[in-house]
């Protein structure tokens, strides 16, 4: 891995450091540093994390379960079976942590939304229908008044954040209602307010 190469390159930059090379010392003290070898396995164990992935046992243990409570059912009753039976079928088992549980291991708790059409004209300016569902997070974008149109516009949309990874929203996209409410004459900060 990268650690293997860092060992390889510290042997040669060794070599070189005692012929004096012009910077060679500094590059091998600063391959050498804790805080980079550290780093290095960290980036390795996360790399090695990436390559197994978790995957779920099953899409559908909601299903599952009330296979389970039926099976239970025919099975002699014991102290332990009637807990057991009387634990899968409590609403907050069902309905919150099996449903949850399926919504994350079918990927499904983006929202969806309808294709636009493809036969708008070219100069006809379009309009996009935009739907975030933010959940105590922050949208991950900044908003400015364009200088010349006074538009409320989309300054940047930050790298990993909500609208980055929904892929709907552009730096340069004009807001024009934000929550039903129309933005037009608004001050950013009075938007901001409103997201």
């Amino acid at each position: 891995g990268v650690s293997h190469v860092l060992t390889l390159a510290l042997q040669e930059l060794s070599l070189l450091c005692k012929r004096d090379v012009n910077g060679v010392g500094m590059l091998y003290d600063l391959l050498r540093s804790r805080w980079l070898q550290a780093l290095l396995k960290i980036y390795e164990c996360l790399q090695h994390y990436l390559g197994k992935r978790p995957a779920p046992v099953t899409l559908q243990a909601r299903a599952l379960s009330r296979e389970v409570v039926e099976l239970l059912r025919e099975a002699p009753q014991s102290g332990e079976i009637k807990e057991l039976r009387q634990l899968l079928r409590s609403p907050h088992f069902k309905a919150a942590l099996l449903s949850a549980h399926d919504t994350v291991a079918q990927k499904d708790f983006e929202p969806t939304l309808p294709p636009l059409p493809d036969n708008i004209p070219e100069n006809e300016e379009a309009m996009r229908i935009v739907c975030l569902v933010k959940n105590n997070q922050p949208l991950g974008a900044t908003i400015k008044r364009h200088e010349i149109t006074g538009d409320i516009t989309v300054a940047r949309v930050i790298h990993g954040g909500l609208a980055d990874r929904s892929g709907l929203l552009y730096a340069g996209d004009k807001l024009v209602e934000v929550n039903g409410v129309p933005v037009e004459g608004l001050e950013p900060e009075q938007v901001i307010n409103i997201l």
